[in-house]
């Protein structure tokens, strides 16, 4: 069954990093065909595109909020989010997403999601 498991939220002070991460287990091809993203939700708001990556280094693109303080990377387990700089409205669930598909920036581009995790940023 194919899944896909976030770790690596938690509290953090503002200014302060995390690294996410999402394995990616049980799917049919290898992890190199597919495109992975990055989203985030609050209570009471719609997911907010963070980041994705397909195949190429030069594929990624970022949401404006986080251009220069947050970096995806992907290897043959999962993909992952260095977030460097935190605020506070970068609290919120992170989620990641897998598609097989050409197009990887909006959620209903994606074939799969994790169940989430909270990353809180408070003093």
């Amino acid at each position: 069954q194919p899944q896909l498991v976030e770790s690596g939220g938690g509290l953090v002070q503002p200014g302060g990093s995390l690294r996410l991460s999402c394995r990616a287990a049980g799917f049919p091809l290898s992890l190199d065909h597919y495109a992975f993203a990055w989203f985030r939700q609050v209570p009471r708001k719609g997911r907010e595109g963070v980041s994705g990556m397909g195949v190429t280094d030069s594929s990624a693109w970022y949401g404006e909020s986080v251009k220069g303080r947050f970096t995806i990377s992907r290897d043959n387990n999962g993909v992952y989010l260095q977030m460097n700089d935190l605020k506070s409205e970068d609290t919120a669930v992170y989620y990641c997403a897998i598609t097989q598909g050409w197009r990887f920036r909006d959620p209903p581009d994606f074939d799969y999601w994790g169940q989430g995790t909270q990353v809180t940023v408070s003093s």
